[in-house]
């Protein structure tokens, strides 16, 4: 299935970011790079926080971060309300993720892994979908619950 996908990077994925965009395309996706669009110096939050919004808003179905580790965007990514994203440099994680967890943000550390297993990882989570199975949609409902009761605080 084709999606809308929002791709960001700080400096540390950018090249990484740049081969992503280029198989997606490849692929028929359709793709909305959020930046960095070089190897300067920039902050990781930035960019996570374009593509958490960019899922959340509808303006993507999916998003894909990447960073040096992919910790720091996968922590400030779950920082935007809707967004479920998982650190994810193995196919079983990011297929479960989508299935079980309805992660809809990929993160990845471009220091972490090669742009093959990337491939392999981005088509394992793009290729699933929330299973929607009872004891998934329980445990996300209280995810959510989570989410609604601890972001409502100002």
């Amino acid at each position: 299935m084709l999606e809308k996908i929002a791709l960001g990077a700080d400096h540390a994925g950018y090249p990484l970011k740049v081969q992503i965009a280029e198989y997606l395309k490849k692929k028929g996706h359709e793709v909305i790079d959020l930046g960095t669009n070089s190897e300067a110096a920039v902050d990781y939050p930035d960019y996570a926080l374009a593509v958490g919004e960019a899922v959340t808003s509808g303006k993507a179905d999916v998003g894909v971060i990447i960073c040096g580790s992919g910790v720091g965007a996968c922590v400030a990514a779950n920082k935007v309300r809707g967004v479920r994203a998982g650190l994810c440099h193995d196919t079983f994680s990011a297929h479960q993720g989508r299935e079980d967890d309805d992660t809809n943000v990929l993160c990845m550390g471009a220091r972490v892994i090669g742009s093959n297993l990337a491939f392999e990882v981005l088509d394992s989570f793009l290729n699933a979908r929330f299973t929607g199975l009872e004891r998934h949609q329980r445990r996300l409902n209280k995810v959510l619950d989570i989410e609604s009761k601890y972001s409502s605080k100002t």
